[in-house]
Formats: structure tokens, C-alpha cells, sequence
């Protein structure tokens, strides 16, 4: 069989802003957890697949930029060292505590290789797997891309100025820390606004990407539309998907978009499915390992899904070889969907498409233990199949440039397709907050001072798209609001330093909880001439010279528990 199209894994890699900024059950746990269970492994498994394979692994790893600068931090590297030290010995004491022929003892001792092995990952990196990642991209395994520079939420922040700084300050980020200009962009949420195609454009990026529907038109598809493995409960502000108005294009093929020479790809709506659906998706196989239900003493997991029906209390004990056997068939019935995918569009086209396959990187490993199994298993068949080639998302566009362009109509991959999950009751009144900021920012920040880098720094933190999400979805709802408070109250202090032309013991503190982008450049903020903001649906701003927080602004501890 000759060749019917190309396969690319596109994998985004993000966590909020948590350093210094509380741990269990929120904030640097987040960064322990994901960094043990999904991107040590999954560094691992590019690292073998590399040397066994050679080439390219047609995986496309989004790392934000705020993670990024979390990964190279010395605090986190640290704190992340100790993390894993205790993990690996909660498993030896459990290997102790569940004899033979005790049903734990070998998913115990199970527990204890996969943690000794990250361990030893982590190690080998000298803490910092960032440039791990950054020298498989240099050796031509895979890509890295970028994505705003705290992952805000572009079409609402409702100034170009915002949007501009957001996206330079994150490519400026990634080029520090991997050494190489960005090629490919992860659209905060995948949420499009027409014209945002023009700003990547200005910062050299080829291609970007956007879920099913704001492709193919009519309802909201894909991620947007069905309940999801991982790890929040589906929204409750959604009363119907987004639709609509139908478009002529297909996931199947890259477009231009609009007048740009940036190129845009949508997720493969049954790929996905596969894998992240919490109806049929791979994850919610009985028996793979069960995420929420942990042993009381240890903290370990030694329970399988069972079935859809079961209850925490109805849990099975857990069969690592039988489930690692199983991401394995799984793995091949994967390769097989993309086949016929491919084949089913050649026939019908006449031409070779692509398949790109997109999903949330903490999904491998954290909420789905075995995905990362499985995901090796796929890139490995995908490559020895030679009906398919495997290319990351620039080496794609670049070799099958778009013969076509298209003009894509605002929405999300967030529950209804649309902007809901981000604005709506519970969340409108952050964004004239956000606003009052971005309108106060673009007077203050007119040198480049400590202060001012400072309070650019805030002004991102603030923007970031996380704390609208975690409210709507409920699962850290009093935690990201006071994380968001927060932000604003350093914000407001900052900005009274800089007009009272002091720097003074309040500002040493804050630059030691929010250290990011230290090569940040103040004055990129507005340095293009003003534009005054668009239409939206965002509530009208107060006066932007009232920066006031509602939370005392002298309450700057940390939040390390």
C-alpha cells in the first residue's frame, strides 16, 4: 500500500502559575504530580523511541511559557526533587506494608519501579527536563511550540495591546528557554478571535491550531461538545453547543487564514473521541487504573475503573500487566483508526490528508496511567506503517503548504464551543477588572524599571485564563479567586510604587512570589500606538484610574502549606 497521508500528535502542556503558591490540594502539587506521573514518563518514552526509531516521532509538545519558566526554577526544580524523594519512599514503605500474598503487594512494588525510574529521568536531567525536551527538538525528534505567555484568554482580553504582549512575551519566554524561535502556536483554550491570525504572523509563527467545529461549521465538536477525561466536572453554564454557520473546510487539509501566511490545522474529531470521549474513550476501560480513589495511608493507587457503574467503595484491585497489555491493543486499534481515517479521505479527495490528533499532555500518565504506554505504542506502529507518515505539525505545513485559505469565526474547544466557560455569571466581573489593568498598564509601563517589569509581570499573571476556568468548573473555585485577588492586589501595589517613584521592601517581596519572564521588556506593552478595544460582550469598565483591589494589599504571604 503506498502512502494515504500523514499522522501528527499535538500535545498541550500547561499548569497555572503555582510556584510558592499554596501545595495539596491546590498549587505546586500541580507541578509535583504531573512532573512524576505524565512529563517524566513521557520524556522517557521520546527519549527511547528516539533511539530506537531515529527521526521524527511526528509529536508536537506545546510547553507554555509559564510552565516552562516554572520547570527551569530553581525553587520548583528543588521542591520537585523532594516531591519525588517521598514518593518513591511512600512506595517502599507500601512494598513493606502489602506482603505476598497480600492483592497489593505487586502493584506496590509496581508503584515503586515507575517512581524510581522517574526519578532517575529527573536525575539524569539534572532536574531540568525542559532542555531535555529542548534536545529532542534539536536532534529532530520533535517540536516544541509555544502559546501565550500565561495562557490568557486572547479574545477576551479585548485589546490588541494585550493580546501583542501576551503572545511576544511568550515567544520571547520560549527562546530562552529552548534555545529556538517557535514555529507552531497553542491558542490559549483554542479559543480564536478573527485577527489573531496577523499577531502570530508578526511573531514568525507557521502554524496554529483550533478544535473541529471553527473549521467544518455547524455545531460544536470534538473536545467542545462531550464529556471529557480528566480532571474537572462538566460545567454547569452550558445549555446548548455553540453552532455554526457552515464552512467548506475539513480537518483533513491545513488552510491560510484570512490574508495571513499562517497556516491553521483542527483537531481530527474521531481521534479524539478515542482517547479523551468519557463514553467510549480508551481511559474508561474497567481495566485500567482507577485516578480518584487512592489508598488512605499512602496516597497510592490500587484500584482499577471496574465499570462505568462503580462506586469508589466497588473498586477492584488493579492489574498493572493486564492494563499495560491492554494500552498496548488499544495502541494498534488506534493505528488503525487513523488509517481508515486517512484511506477514507484519499478516496474521497484524492489526494493524501492528515490526521492531527490533539489532547491534553497531562491526560498521558496523570488522569490516564497507561496512556503513556499507549501513546509509545502508536508513535512506534505509526512508524513502520508505510501507508502513513509521521511529521510534527511545522515540518507538515512546510511540506504541504496550504493550497486555500479560510476565514474562521470565533469559538473555543471550551464546553459549548464557545466563550462561556471563561464569561459568564460567576466569572464576568474578573474582566473589568483585567481591563481597568490593561488600561492602566499602558501609561505606567513606559520605562524599563524594576518596577515596571514587575508590574508587567502581574498584569500577565492576572490575565491568565485559568482562573475563569477553575471557577466555572467548581473544582478550586474559592482558591482561584483568591489566586486572582491576589494578582490584582501586587498589581495595584506595584503600580502605586512606580507612581510614588519608590522601590521599597513591598516590591522585593512580590518579585520573590512572582518571578517569571526575567527578561521581560516593559515597554513592548504599548509600543504600538493605542487602539481602542473592540466590541464584546464584556461588561463596561469602571474608572480605569481606580485600581483599588478587593483584598487588602498588604496580605503578600505565600501560600506553601
Amino acid at each position: 500500500m503506498g502512502l494515504t497521508g500523514t499522522a501528527t500528535i499535538v500535545l498541550h502542556t500547561h499548569l497555572p502559575y503555582c510556584r510558592l503558591a499554596g501545595r495539596w490540594p491546590h498549587g505546586e502539587e500541580w507541578f509535583h504530580e504531573a512532573m512524576l506521573e505524565c512529563y517524566l514518563p513521557l520524556l522517557s518514552a521520546f527519549q527511547g523511541l528516539a533511539s530506537e526509531l531515529g527521526g521524527s516521532l511526528g509529536v508536537t509538545m506545546n510547553i507554555t511559557p509559564i510552565l516552562a519558566e516554572q520547570m527551569k526554577d530553581p525553587v520548583m526544580i528543588a521542591n520537585a526533587r523532594t516531591y519525588l524523594a517521598d514518593r518513591v519512599d511512600r512506595a517502599e514503605r507500601d512494598c513493606e506494608r502489602f506482603p505476598a500474598p497480600d492483592g497489593r503487594a505487586a502493584t506496590a512494588r509496581f508503584h515503586r519501579e515507575r517512581y524510581r525510574a522517574s526519578q532517575a529521568v529527573f536525575e539524569a536531567a539534572g532536574g531540568d527536563i525542559a532542555s531535555a525536551f529542548s534536545r529532542l527538538e534539536a536532534s529532530g525528534h520533535i517540536e516544541l511550540a509555544t502559546s501565550a505567555a500565561t495562557h490568557g484568554y486572547l479574545p477576551l482580553l479585548d485589546d490588541d495591546d494585550a493580546v501583542r504582549f501576551q503572545i511576544e512575551t511568550g515567544a520571547a519566554s520560549h527562546i530562552r528557554n529552548f534555545g529556538r524561535a517557535p514555529r507552531a502556536f497553542w491558542l490559549p483554550e483554542c479559543a480564536y478571535r478573527p485577527g489573531l491570525e496577523r499577531e502570530l504572523e508578526r511573531s514568525g509563527i507557521r502554524v496554529f491550531f483550533v478544535e473541529t467545529h471553527l473549521v467544518t461549521g455547524g455545531k460544536a465538536r470534538g473536545k467542545a461538545a462531550d464529556a471529557v477525561i480528566g480532571p474537572y466536572p462538566a460545567a454547569t453554564t452550558v445549555s446548548k453547543p455553540a453552532e455554526l454557520a457552515p464552512q467548506c473546510g475539513t480537518t483533513f487539509r491545513p488552510y491560510s487564514v484570512g490574508t495571513s501566511k499562517v497556516a491553521v490545522l483542527a483537531r481530527n474529531e474521531r481521534s479524539g473521541k478515542q482517547v479523551w470521549s468519557a463514553s467510549h474513550g480508551y481511559p474508561g476501560d474497567g481495566r485500567y487504573r482507577e485516578f480518584h480513589k487512592k489508598d488512605d495511608d499512602s496516597g497510592l493507587h490500587y484500584w482499577r475503573v471496574t465499570g462505568a457503574g462503580a462506586g469508589l467503595g466497588e473498586k477492584a484491585l488493579y492489574d498493572a500487566p493486564a492494563a499495560l497489555a491492554l494500552a498496548r491493543e488499544h495502541g494498534a486499534h488506534f493505528t488503525g483508526v487513523v488509517r481508515e481515517e486517512l484511506a477514507a479521505h484519499e478516496a474521497q479527495a484524492g489526494s493524501p490528508g492528515i490526521v492531527m490528533a490533539s489532547y491534553d499532555t497531562e491526560l498521558f500518565g496523570h488522569w490516564w496511567l497507561e496512556g503513556v504506554p499507549w501513546l509509545r505504542e502508536v508513535i512506534r506502529r505509526l512508524r513502520l506503517d508505510d501507508s502513513v507518515a509521521l511529521r510534527t505539525a511545522s515540518e507538515y505545513v512546510h511540506q504541504a503548504a496550504p493550497l486555500q485559505a479560510i476565514d474562521l469565526p470565533e469559538g473555543s474547544w471550551g464546553e459549548g464551543g464557545d466563550h462561556r466557560t471563561w464569561l459568564n455569571a460567576e466569572t464576568a466581573w474578573m474582566w473589568p477588572e483585567i481591563r481597568r489593568r490593561q488600561t492602566a498598564a499602558k501609561t505606567l509601563l513606559a520605562a524599563d524599571t524594576r518596577a515596571a517589569r514587575q508590574l508587567a509581570r502581574e498584569l500577565l499573571l492576572l490575565q491568565a485564563s485559568d482562573w475563569q476556568f477553575l471557577v466555572t468548573t467548581g473544582q478550586a473555585k474559592d482558591y482561584a479567586i483568591e489566586r486572582f485577588r491576589g494578582h490584582l492586589a501586587r498589581f495595584d501595589l506595584v503600580a502605586q510604587t512606580i507612581m510614588a517613584g519608590t522601590e521599597d521592601g513591598v516590591l522585593a517581596e512580590i518579585e520573590r512570589l512572582d518571578n517569571p519572564f526575567a527578561a521581560i521588556d516593559p515597554l513592548g506593552y504599548a509600543a504600538a500606538p493605542p487602539r481602542g478595544p473592540a466590541s464584546r460582550s464584556v461588561p463596561p469598565v469602571a474608572d480605569p484610574a481606580n485600581l483599588t483591589s478587593r483584598v487588602d494589599p498588604a496580605n503578600l504571604t505565600s501560600r506553601v502549606d
